[in-house]
């Protein structure tokens, strides 16, 4: 899934799949975020190691990474990841970051719809996001995109710091989703 889209801004991103030749882009971008936001990501994707497995988790079938590139560098990285387990078979998770000097551009929005197109081309029925509790922005975010706030699990995951935090979950069924949503986010 390849597009380019213009921004409120004006300026112009191309999103397109995670490659393998993206290893240092993607270390530049990861690097970039303010070590306080990287702290609550599930991994410490500042490693080569990280970034090269997250490569090859994209060739798998249950994962799929988007990246979003304006002037050869990474400003939005964004995955659907499918359940791997029978019983979450219609479900799958999403995940996506962006730069700050792209986010209130409208960068988040259209990489969330794509990974929305995404779900509904494997016919997932929910996704779910998850969280720690000091992402309040990210959490607002998502609901803007339609999800709610199913459960909290207190001190449930530590992050990468090791502090003990907080983890939410939240979700969205796809059927609850405007048509207008997948509609704006698949064409080309």
């Amino acid at each position: 899934m390849e597009r380019s889209i213009v921004l409120k801004d004006g300026r112009t991103v191309h999103i397109r799949p995670l490659v393998p030749t993206d290893i240092e882009a993607s270390l530049a971008f990861f690097s970039g975020l303010d070590p306080e936001e990287r702290r609550y990501l599930r991994r410490d994707v500042t490693l080569p190691e990280v970034i090269e497995e997250r490569i090859r988790e994209n060739d798998s079938c249950e994962v799929e990474r988007l990246v979003a590139v304006h002037d050869e560098q990474i400003v939005a990285d964004g995955s659907f990841e499918r359940e791997r387990y029978g019983w979450g078979e219609k479900i799958a998770q999403i995940r996506l970051i962006v730069a700050p000097d792209f986010r209130r551009s409208g960068l988040g929005t259209a990489l969330a719809r794509l990974l929305y197109v995404i779900a509904h081309q494997h016919d997932v029925a929910r996704i779910n996001v998850r969280m720690l509790r000091p992402q309040a922005q990210a959490r607002d975010i998502f609901r803007q995109l339609g999800f709610r706030e199913e459960f909290v699990l207190p001190d449930h995951v530590r992050d990468l710091e090791g502090k003990l935090q907080d983890l939410i979950l939240m979700r969205c069924e796809l059927s609850n989703l405007a048509e207008g949503e997948l509609e704006r986010g698949s064409g080309d």
